[in-house]
């Protein structure tokens, strides 16, 4: 079966066609600028990209775009719409309502628009690229995957907070998680390259990038996770500021004379590791400061791995041990400097990296050395190809 993923955003659409018997990408691309101009970047598998600016003044006419790619003579990969079996969609915030991914109906439809408060840049887009779906290929069966269903097995003393009970009842106020779909992915590959079953081990999946987010993983479930209530909370990250003193809010509002509004765009937009710096949210520019002795970028660098150090040991904690540590996303996969840092600080836990195999770049490899009683792993992630397995398996 052929399967369509698609995420979508608020003006940008991404997605990949992937062969689910084989789990080979046909084709993959990028529509961006939906609603001002429209380019759409699309890649068939074994050929070179073609970019193409085209008008794209909503998500229908993206997705339609992206169907004409994937049927055109010259670029296409599929010879017509029939051929593909099913579109899975990435959906950011299920709330309670979604424990697993599900196939989508109008009563699902109903239920994702109701989560739309607690995810407002991300929920109203994902219906939109269903809703466009569904107008251009109505008989084909479309599967809701979520970022959040992954850590609805965190127990109350994980993802409850210390106010008003009834604010929870209420209001549904509470740690949700995201990056769900990866954490899932990276744990059980984690437990398939240590040839063990999940329900076996106890690990910690670190999620490095621009978002950045660690999940405690022990017999196969999710039992804690750094984001919370929305994905500003946990880490530091690129331009997140991630857990602080909520009274810093008020206070910073006072002294920029700004609405709740204004200082929740700072912490997301104009914080995390690009603030501190003052450089960059790219870890790779940091990097380059550092070697140039920029101590901004060193200090950035370094709270961003105490940070990660920090929730290892917590994680450890609570699930009172831990087999073994995946590191997975862009920084996860391609920063070794990072890794070794953030290990430095563990060697309590009897880890030793081994520091030729902690060079490979966004490659599967153990980097522990054969005697530490931690193995440390390098996993890269794949929210398309655990999207794909998804929709297989429910239909």
């Amino acid at each position: 079966m052929n399967v369509l993923v698609i995420n979508c955003g608020s003006s940008s659409l991404k997605y990949q066609l992937i062969d689910s018997d084989s789990e080979s990408v046909l084709a993959k691309g990028l529509c961006e600028r939906i609603g001002i101009d429209g380019r759409l970047k699309h890649t068939p598998s074994g050929k070179e990209s073609v970019v193409i600016d085209s008008t794209m003044p909503d998500h229908t006419a993206a997705v339609s775009l992206v169907l004409k790619m994937l049927t055109d003579s010259a670029h296409g990969v599929i010879s017509g719409l029939s051929e593909i079996g099913a579109v899975g969609h990435r959906i950011v915030h299920g709330g309670e309502k979604f424990a697993a991914s599900t196939v989508i109906t109008d009563e699902v439809m109903s239920a994702i628009e109701e989560c739309n408060d607690l995810a407002p840049l991300h929920n109203p887009a994902n219906l939109i690229g269903i809703r466009s779906c569904r107008t251009l290929m109505p008989e084909v069966p479309m599967v809701a995957v979520f970022d959040t269903a992954f850590h609805q097995t965190m127990p109350k003393e994980a993802y409850l907070y210390g106010i008003p009970y009834e604010y929870y009842e209420q209001y549904k106020i509470r740690k949700y998680g995201f990056h769900g779909t990866s954490h899932s992915f990276v744990s059980k590959r984690t437990a398939e390259l240590l040839g063990k079953k999940p329900e076996e081990l106890k690990i910690i999946v670190c999620h490095l990038g621009n978002g950045a987010s660690i999940c405690a993983v022990k017999n196969g479930r999710s039992v804690d996770t750094s984001m919370g209530f929305t994905p500003l909370d946990g880490l530091i990250m690129g331009t997140r500021s991630g857990t602080i003193d909520p009274a810093v809010v008020e206070y910073l509002g006072q002294k920029l004379n700004a609405n709740t509004h204004e200082v929740m765009n700072i912490l997301n937009k104009k914080s995390g590791v690009a603030g501190v710096s003052g450089i960059s949210s790219d870890f790779r520019d940091l990097d380059k400061a550092v070697s140039e002795g920029n101590e901004r970028a060193e200090i950035a660098l370094n709270l961003f791995n105490y940070r990660v150090a920090q929730y290892i040991g917590s994680y450890t904690a609570v699930m009172n041990g831990v087999d073994a540590i995946a590191f997975t996303a862009g920084v996860g996969e391609n920063n070794p400097k990072s890794r070794a840092a953030i290990c430095s600080y563990l060697s309590y836990l009897e880890i030793a990296i081994d520091d030729v195999k902690n060079q490979v770049r966004g490659e599967e490899e153990v980097i522990s050395t054969s005697d530490s009683k931690v193995k440390v792993l390098v996993v890269p992630t794949n929210e398309e190809l655990a999207i794909a397995r998804e929709t297989v398996a429910l239909l």
